[in-house]
């Protein structure tokens, strides 16, 4: 017998509607929380493109379509933040942002767990600053 296929968190959160909603909600409490100001004076005054390559980025990341890679290649995350300064403070200013984003749109509990987990691990690979 045969095991059942494990869906893919793309799947699990409700696919590229849910993805762009929690990116979408991400971006306004980035924008509204000022304990983010950090992070937030790192994007441009109009988030529409942020907005955009991180619902890309996702949605591959998650198990999705591709569309990130299919448009700009590679991701090399770590490469394209370089040029901000990204630290300890920063890495977590993302994170109590996505945290809140999860916790509003992704109603299952286990997967906003695995996702914040995940994303935790991304966020501090992206530190190019001590501490």
């Amino acid at each position: 017998m045969q095991a059942a296929p494990q869906l893919t968190h793309y799947q699990r959160i409700g696919g590229a509607e849910k993805v762009r909603a929690l990116v979408h909600r991400f971006y306004q409490i980035m924008d509204e929380l000022p304990e983010s100001y950090g992070i937030r004076k790192m994007h441009a005054e109009d988030l529409q493109s942020s907005e955009d390559k991180l619902f890309k980025f996702l949605s591959g990341w998650m198990g999705g379509p591709q569309l990130f890679i299919q448009e700009y290649g590679h991701p090399m995350l770590r490469r394209r933040h370089l040029p901000f300064s990204i630290s300890a403070s920063e890495r977590d200013q993302w994170m109590q942002c996505m945290n809140q984003a999860l916790q509003e749109v992704v109603e299952e509990e286990s997967l906003r767990k695995e996702l914040s987990t995940a994303f935790a691990g991304v966020a501090d690979h992206m530190r190019n600053q001590p501490a």
